[in-house]
């Protein structure tokens, strides 16, 4: 008898999992900020509903230009560094902040911090930080000199120093003017005033014009040097020239509007890498500006009525943001 030959059922073809396309990742967080946005100017409001709106507006404002400059300021500069955990604000620009108002409380007192709010004071402090930034970032692209550990080594030891200066005064002030001088150290998105808000968010839009239509040019920075030489790319006028002052100068503006925020930048752009499902920084841009806007004003909203805590939001992104990049780079085990 011939054997009858016995078939063995095709092994069963495990469903293929396709990831969303660019476009729709970014119409998901789109229409999230949208909701967050949405409850956070109309929901919940007691009392006079203009007046309520009309602070809601102004702190959503402030809301909007921090998360576009901390974003993309972080994105563009991790990009043209090819480093991931490096950001201006851990590289020591938020000392220069802190050492000026603090220089300010210890020269003239406490009450000069009220007495010089306005236009000039905003515009002087953005452009004193602009040209610190500048002239420490040119140490990355200063010719043979210039490094990354060169820039790391610098960065970190003028953070210590600004900050260990700062400390030394600060400690010296009278405890009235101390408390006058806590509330200017750390990001306050709620005591910005409304008359920065036309100038930080005309900056912001021609910066990011600017960004925008050197999406593809960063894309080919992304290659390196030499890549970026060989396909007509100006390396050093690109950069040096351009790209270094358009960070500074957002990082500078969101600082001198809403105060120092050390590591939100990098979380935003931590997300924004890993859910973009691609390089191209036509998509990783705007995605990282909605996250960090998702973040804020979702996270006030619920701050202020969940927790009763509305001054809280900073501290909190601040200590998640610390504990992220720890872990980040501690998983990662090199910068």
């Amino acid at each position: 008898m011939s054997e009858i030959p016995v078939q063995t059922p095709a092994p069963a073809k495990a469903p293929v999992r396709r990831a969303l396309p660019a476009a729709a990742r970014l119409t998901a967080a789109t229409v999230l900020a949208a909701v967050c946005a949405a409850c956070f100017l109309f929901l919940f409001v007691e009392g006079s509903f203009a007046f309520a709106f009309e602070r809601r507006l102004s702190m959503f404002g402030t809301m909007l230009i921090v998360a576009f400059a901390q974003a993309v300021g972080t994105v563009v500069f991790q990009t043209i560094t090819h480093n991931r955990i490096l950001t201006p604000s851990i590289m020591g620009f938020d000392s220069v902040y802190i050492l000026m108002q603090t220089l300010l409380v210890s020269v003239f007192g406490g009450s000069v911090l009220v007495a010089t709010d306005g236009m000039p004071k905003l515009v002087t402090q953005t452009l004193l930080m602009v040209g610190f930034t500048m002239l420490l970032f040119g140490w990355l692209f200063s010719g043979r000199g210039g490094s990354l550990h060169v820039l790391l080594l610098v960065g970190v030891v003028l953070g210590l120093a600004f900050r260990s200066l700062s400390d030394f005064l600060q400690r010296l002030l009278s405890p009235a003017e101390y408390d006058v001088l806590s509330t200017r150290l750390y990001g306050r998105l709620s005591s910005a005033e409304a008359e920065y808000l036309p100038l930080a968010g005309a900056v912001c839009l021609i910066t990011g014009a600017i960004v925008w239509q050197r999406r593809h040019r960063l894309d080919a920075l992304l290659l390196g040097r030499d890549t970026a030489t060989n396909l007509g790319i100006s390396y050093r006028r690109e950069l040096s020239l351009l790209l270094l002052l358009l960070i500074s100068l957002l990082i500078a503006m969101s600082t001198a509007l809403a105060g120092p925020m050390t590591f939100f930048g990098f979380v935003t752009a931590l997300l924004a890498h890993q859910l973009a499902g691609t390089h191209r920084h036509a998509v990783v841009l705007p995605l990282a500006f909605l996250i960090g806007l998702i973040t804020l004003v979702g996270g006030q909203f619920v701050m202020e009525h969940v927790f009763y805590a509305s001054g809280m939001l900073t501290v909190v992104i601040e200590f998640v943001g610390g504990t992220v990049f720890l872990v980040h780079l501690l998983r990662k085990g090199t910068l």
